[in-house]
């Protein structure tokens, strides 16, 4: 963990630590919780060797996502588990790619696999499931999908996934879908199939997502939803216009269905030029509580990706304008905030909470209380 310097005293660095270990902490949108610097030169090799012989830069992104898992299983390497205990997070999303219906078990079933490999990781069905990782020293993941690849096409999917253990759905990821309009795409909302999966993700106990969803789709989430929604991961489009972010009539749009907004930690969606801090961030997370109240206001890094630097030049530039992203939005995909270069730094945002003049009550619910109470209102 590298510290940043917030100027705090002796004793709020000792209030800010014991917030952290005490609290329930929570990432929303979890990339992690490996970093670049956590791959060793024999994986990047192999990643390397891999995309030379295939060309396949999807393919060969996902191996990299995987790897810190697959060593994690095979007891290669304890690196997966050391950098989530430093991170203090209790819980995050565990992210699955569904596409084709007819591979919804095969897809899912997998994503179970290090929650039966890894002792030290339950796997969150309920919101109880967490407070219980807490209280046993251990930490839970819940099953998410942003729907990148293929959008569901039956409620039947929704079904089967929630079975095999789905808890958080996005809507459509920036490009539009059967489903819904993405936030790169234009202002339009929910299809009849959208209204009707969110009806269907509202009885099942799925927390619908419109992180990155239209600006249309996200006020037609908020009225036809029954439970709380969340915007798990980005920002406040007042301080930061960019198509990733929400103004302030959608902020109080997800508030008032009772959900969360949880600001990330990615460069490029806070602000722009070069060398953005965590403050920037904060800064975020300020505006966030300014509008809705320190209530609805949560973390969802979703950076750094879990890929080596070399990955991140070389194929997510490629997947990056595949599922949407265009030059204007200004993708820096190598650079992180200060003060947030690695999930290692978790700790830092609750710092930088206490160095921004946040009660005990306030800090504890934005780095973990508020997402809880949603999920326990709508996983039970």
């Amino acid at each position: 963990m590298a510290t940043y310097d917030f100027g705090l005293s002796a004793d709020e660095e000792a209030r800010a630590r014991r917030l952290h270990d005490d609290s329930i902490v929570i990432d929303l949108l979890f990339q992690g919780p490996c970093g670049y610097a956590c791959f060793a030169p024999a994986t990047v090799e192999q990643l390397r060797e891999r995309f030379a012989r295939t060309g396949d830069a999807s393919a060969t992104m996902r191996a990299g996502i995987l790897a810190p898992i697959r060593e994690a299983v095979t007891g290669a390497s304890t690196t997966f588990e050391d950098c989530w205990r430093a991170s203090g997070v209790t819980a995050g999303n565990r992210q699955i790619e569904p596409g084709d219906p007819r591979f919804l078990e095969l897809t899912a079933g997998m994503a179970q696999v290090q929650f039966d490999r890894l002792g030290w990781l339950d796997k969150a069905l309920t919101a109880a499931d967490i407070r219980g990782a807490k209280a046993a020293g251990r930490h839970a993941g819940y099953v998410s999908t942003q729907l990148t690849y293929g959008p569901f096409r039956e409620l039947a999917s929704l079904d089967a996934l929630h079975d095999l253990g789905l808890r958080m759905c996005g809507l459509a990821y920036n490009r539009t879908n059967a489903l819904a309009v993405g936030c790169t795409e234009g202002p339009g909302g929910l299809s009849r199939l959208g209204v009707a999966a969110v009806e269907r993700m509202n009885e099942l106990g799925i927390l619908v997502d419109v992180s990155h969803a239209g600006a249309g789709t996200v006020r037609d989430v908020c009225a036809v939803s029954q439970a709380p929604a969340v915007a798990s991961h980005g920002g406040a489009a007042a301080l930061h216009p960019h198509d990733r972010n929400l103004d302030d009539a959608l902020l109080e749009a997800v508030a008032a269905t009772g959900g969360v907004i949880g600001v990330a930690a990615v460069p490029f969606f806070l602000g722009a030029g070069a060398g953005l801090t965590i403050e920037a961030m904060l800064d975020h997370v300020d505006h966030v509580v300014a509008v809705v109240g320190w209530e609805h206001a949560a973390i969802g890094t979703d950076w750094p990706m879990q890929l080596p630097k070399w990955a991140l030049t070389t194929l997510l530039t490629e997947e990056a304008a595949a599922t949407g992203f265009r030059p204007e939005h200004g993708l820096d995909l190598d650079t992180n905030l200060v003060g947030f270069d690695d999930y290692r730094d978790w700790p830092n945002i609750t710092r930088g909470l206490v160095a921004r003049g946040y009660d005990d009550d306030a800090v504890r619910a934005i780095v973990g209380g508020n997402a809880l109470r949603v999920f326990e209102q709508v996983w039970g």
